[in-house]
């Protein structure tokens, strides 16, 4: 069989620079394959391993991405495995965004001919967008699987279990086929510069624009452009004193804690953002919500959302929703009109009835979750569409009548506003950044119908949820543990819990161990979250993990090694062992008369 994997070189983490024109300074930088497509080399190595063929590793950038190419043939040379590279790099390509990206990669991979397989990592750490993969998949017409963690293929078909946001999906669909890798799905390639440097030259091709055809390509072809970046710095506290006894240590940091305003539950009240606009004009301009089945909170917020711009505008809302929700509570969370459709249909077939939509009706903007299943179905039809597409959005603005999407990247290092150049402006939009809206009365939305062929090309088998996707962001406490707290032992941290009113979140290597389900993973491959106290407890405080609690108001860590890297991060520490530390916690929280408001205790 033939494999194609698409890898990308990013940035590290630690070494991201701005320049005074607010870029990224990438002169001197050091750079790596992005995390997830390590593991898609690796995966397309051992698949060729075991049906044989040949694998070809394709990369979109400057000269210097060769040397990602180069890690991804070594690793495949080590397990005498058939493998080359193309290098598509020429400068028209530059100022790429993610649908310029994917119709460079789908020119140069037909280029290059028929593949059985494309595999792509979930998503780049760097932008966290998971955009390129299904709309690869749209432009080379091909089904796609997201977040793959088994794959095996047999006979033609490819049998995928995905790891979604807060569960998984069993199914199965015939190639050729695109997959997006998860994390976990295998051992990821790593070589060491040597076994690079030592690649034949003459395993690695170069593509140019000229190669691929007249473009628009780069800068020119990307419907989507960059306005102002900040830089999100946070300045923590970094309270310890480590001679102190660990009664004087408990009572120093709750004092940090009261300062900030960590213990003080009044600020967690509902968001009092008032209610939903009343119906817009039908001969206004539409603001389309793209719901998905079964996560009310985050629907009501699209919807409460896409009424309020439209609002703005003077125009309509839009619901492009499951048919099993009911017309008038789509009325009454902002919809003016409801274009329906059957819950059982995949990702695929959603964007394909939202293209056809959209591509009668060319609505002001679209908005859906971002969510594994809403980066599909937004993504698939902006390449349909030509359209611009924010990915993660975390705020939405208007500007001269146009949108502008802010966008975190780099883990929320910087925070990026971006704005599309086409007709049709697209975002998918973090659960919890938008509030949820008091109903509106009276409210009779106008049911829409759309024609449209569904192919059906992904069978699903089952789809199973383990945990809810709104806990960590609606906590206002999060309790984070690492793998020196085996799951024996949560029932001690339990108390901390109820008397803070808190959910438990982990490090990657916790749900690696399956001890906690993936959707409570905190970090560069996990979830960034904001709470107002996020307690770091016997963790190690590893940037990778780290840098997913930078939104957190006040951070408290616990650690019985008083150089730990965790220390670095916090507003107060607490030296000692977390099991002597929590008893005294909870009886000076007790004597404070603190008491959590609301309750985030289900789920744990």
């Amino acid at each position: 069989m033939r494999v194609a994997v698409l890898v990308k070189q990013i940035p590290k983490f630690e070494a991201m620079e701005l320049g005074p024109d607010g870029r990224l300074v990438r002169e001197g930088l050091e750079l790596e394959m992005n995390p997830y497509c390590r593991r898609a080399v690796s995966q397309g190595v051992a698949l060729v391993e075991t049906h044989g063929g040949s694998v070809t590793v394709f990369t979109l950038g400057p000269p210097p991405a060769e040397d990602t190419l180069r890690e991804a043939i070594a690793w495949g040379l080590e397990r005498n495995v058939e493998i080359d590279a193309v290098l598509v790099s020429d400068p028209p390509f530059a100022g790429s965004d993610t649908l310029a990206t994917a119709r460079a990669l789908a020119a140069a991979i037909e280029h290059d001919g028929r593949f059985d397989l494309v595999l792509v990592g979930r998503n780049s750490v760097d932008a966290d967008t998971g955009q390129v993969g299904p709309e690869l998949a749209q432009l080379l017409d091909l089904p796609f699987a997201t977040g793959v963690r088994h794959l095996s293929v047999n006979d033609g078909r490819a049998s995928v279990r995905c790891e979604l946001d807060d569960g998984w999906m069993q199914a199965e669909l015939a190639l050729p086929a695109v997959i997006s890798t998860a994390e976990r799905l295998i051992e990821p390639c790593k070589v060491d510069p040597p076994g690079r440097a030592a690649v034949p030259a003459t395993l690695v091709r170069r593509l140019q624009a000229a190669d691929l055809g007249p473009g628009p390509w780069g800068q020119e072809g990307s419907p989507t452009w960059v306005g102002p970046v900040r830089v999100m710095e946070v300045e923590r506290r970094r309270h310890l004193l480590p001679d102190a006894s660990l009664e004087e240590q408990v009572r120093a940091a709750l004092h940090v804690l009261t300062e900030r305003g960590a213990l003080d539950p009044s600020a967690d009240a509902l968001r009092s953002d008032g209610a939903v606009p009343t119906s817009g004009s039908r001969d206004g301009v539409a603001v389309a919500a793209v719901l998905e089945p079964g996560r009310v909170r985050l629907d009501r917020e699209l919807l409460g959302g896409a009424a309020r711009l439209a609002a703005v505008l003077g125009g309509h809302a839009v619901a492009v929703a499951p048919l099993d929700v009911e017309l008038a509570q789509l009325g009454a969370w902002g919809a003016d009109e409801v274009v329906g459709f059957d819950p059982e249909l995949v990702e695929e077939d959603v964007a394909r009835l939202l293209t056809a939509w959209t591509g009668s009706t060319t609505p002001w903007a679209v908005l859906a979750p971002s969510t594994a299943w809403g980066r599909e179905v937004a993504s698939r039809a902006a390449a349909e569409l030509g359209a611009g597409l924010t990915g993660d959005a975390v705020d939405l603005e208007i500007d001269d009548g146009r949108l502008v999407a802010w966008k975190p990247a780099f883990g929320g290092r910087l925070v990026a506003a971006i704005q599309a150049t086409s007709a049709v402006q697209m975002a998918t939009v973090r659960a919890g950044v938008l509030p949820v809206l008091e109903p509106r009365r009276r409210a009779s939305p106008v049911r829409t119908e759309v024609a449209f062929e569904p192919r059906q090309r992904v069978r699903v088998l089952a789809r199973t949820r383990e945990d809810d996707l709104d806990l960590l962001a609606e906590a206002p406490v999060v309790v984070g543990v690492g793998k020196g707290i085996p799951p024996d032992q949560y029932v001690a941290i339990e108390p901390l819990l109820d008397q803070l009113g808190a959910v438990i979140a982990a490090t990657r290597k916790v749900t690696d161990e399956g001890w906690l389900p993936r959707a409570r993973q905190v970090g560069i491959t996990g979830r960034s979250i904001a709470p107002r106290l996020y307690v770091a407890l016997g963790l190690s405080g590893k940037f990778n993990h780290m840098v997913g609690v930078r939104g957190a108001r006040t951070i408290l860590a616990i650690n019985s090694a008083p150089d730990a890297l965790v220390f670095d991060h916090c507003d107060a520490g607490i030296v000692g062992d977390w099991r002597a530390v929590l008893p005294l916690l909870l009886d000076d929280l007790a004597a404070a008369g603190y008491e959590a408001a609301g309750s985030f205790l289900g789920g744990r």
